[in-house]
């Protein structure tokens, strides 16, 4: 089968090719997903440039991808939730998305929303995973306020529409270009940072979704209640989740060294802090699916590219202006 595969680390346009690659074998708890799209995440380039290689440990080569929409052809012996001909998504974990088969454990699968294609359902689960564990863990409820960065981003405008359907007050900060895309999303206030301040609009929030990470995770305790809460996808590591790391002394000194700046200001403002490392979760998947069954939430694609086109896909994402998904069409 064809396969986009990463051969080394670091620029991507010299490590990642075309192969012809063994059709994978399932495991008991697993299903093949004879792929039809695939979806593209920031995440591609990160495993791509190496930096999450000690987290990994994977040996190279390694088929990329992520995100997976597809029909299965083939059940694990302890697998009931699914049959031969169920068309599904979901998330690969391990990767593997980039190729005409993959095998996923069927605890990463939902069946497809019936009122999308294959190339929409592709675009929902790594971004919608992720927003829904935010508003989750920030125990986001209707009449609360919550800033949200980056909204026209893929998971800042999945997490738009799933704030708005918990009937929750939206802010959103966005481009210029992109203000009145990010207005139909449904976003209460969508602030044009180009040419408007968040700090002097959004006051006493109840959370914020920190999707850009250095000062922004910083500042967003300026603009939260007291009590608030502030998810972060990309700021330093949270003293709970460094604990649950085991790390040695070393390594726990440096992470306290590098979120002191976030620890005054939880102290400050008495404030709760969390980074979010996304786990697949086929309930939140199912749920997603039936917010987009129900017209609730709607997949955002931005760009189609066929396989052989994936790195000008990874490129079109690295420059971080996509409006909602990238999505690779194998069918």
């Amino acid at each position: 089968m064809k396969a986009i595969q990463l051969t080394g680390y670091g620029k991507i346009s010299e490590n990642i090719r075309l192969s012809e690659i063994d059709k994978p074998s399932i495991k008991k708890d697993e299903v093949l997903v004879e792929t039809f799209a695939a979806g593209v995440n920031p995440l591609d380039n990160k495993v791509a440039s190496g930096k999450l290689k000690r987290l990994t440990k994977t040996p190279l080569p390694i088929t990329m991808g992520h995100d997976v929409s597809g029909n299965v052809v083939a059940v694990g012996a302890d697998v009931n939730e699914f049959k031969i001909g169920d068309e599904v998504y979901g998330y690969t974990h391990m990767q593997g998305a980039f190729a005409e088969f993959v095998a996923v454990k069927a605890n990463l699968l939902s069946l497809k929303p019936k009122n999308t294609s294959f190339e929409e359902a592709a675009s929902f689960p790594l971004v919608s995973l992720t927003a829904a564990q935010v508003l989750k863990r920030g125990n986001l409820k209707a009449g609360d306020k919550i800033l949200i960065h980056a909204g026209s981003g893929g998971v800042g405008s999945l997490a738009i529409q799933l704030a708005k359907a918990r009937g929750a007050f939206v802010y959103t900060t966005t481009s210029t270009q992109n203000v009145e895309w990010v207005k139909a999303l449904g976003a209460d206030r969508v602030i044009d940072y180009k040419t408007e301040n968040y700090k002097t609009i959004v006051k006493d929030a109840d959370m914020v979704l920190d999707t850009l990470g250095n000062q922004y995770t910083v500042d967003a305790f300026d603009v939260i209640k007291k009590g608030g809460k502030v998810i972060s996808l990309v700021g330093p590591v949270d003293e709970e989740t460094a604990k649950r790391m085991k790390l040695n002394t070393v390594a726990n000194l440096f992470l306290s060294w590098k979120r002191r700046k976030v620890t005054a200001q939880i102290k400050r403002k008495s404030a709760y802090y969390s980074l979010l490392l996304m786990r697949g979760n086929k309930n939140q998947l199912k749920e997603t699916a039936e917010l987009v069954e129900a017209g609730s939430i709607k997949p955002k694609v931005d760009k189609v590219f066929p396989l052989q086109e994936a790195l000008q896909a990874l490129t079109y994402v690295a420059k971080g202006r996509t409006k909602g998904k990238v999505v690779i069409k194998m069918k």
